[in-house]
């Protein structure tokens, strides 16, 4: 069993930046993809970003891609995202994941969650 921390949410302004860490325990961290989604309430789960087990291989969601970035420290068992550019709309509850095998974008597919940490920015 994996368990998963996040934190580091809280309240900026458009155009701030704000990072988000992840802390892992109860497994082998250097062995799982990681990934950050986001959800607002009455709407499906977004995929944000993900990296493989190396770090060596990342990958973003659309509205994202260019202010975010993804990167893990497997010495730390930590993973963090890294937010630039703050727009109202990515206002959301963003989870980490975890999953064994190679990264993905699909939600289902990430079996460990961590309990979520609020980011709201303000316009």
């Amino acid at each position: 069993q994996v368990q998963l921390v996040a934190s580091g949410g809280g309240l900026v302004q458009a155009g701030g930046s704000l990072r988000l860490s992840c802390v892992a325990s109860g497994g082998t961290f250097s062995m799982y993809a990681m990934a950050w989604f986001r959800q607002v309430p009455r709407k499906e789960r977004e995929f944000v970003a993900a990296i493989s087990w190396s770090g060596g291989t990342t990958y973003y969601g659309d509205s994202v891609k260019g202010r975010f970035t993804i990167s893990r420290d497997n010495a730390k068992n930590t993973v963090y995202l890294e937010m630039n550019s703050l727009k109202p709309e990515d206002t959301a509850v963003y989870y980490c994941a975890a999953r064994l095998g190679p990264l993905s974008a699909t939600m289902h597919e990430y079996a460990y969650w961590g309990q979520g940490t609020q980011v709201t920015v303000s316009s």
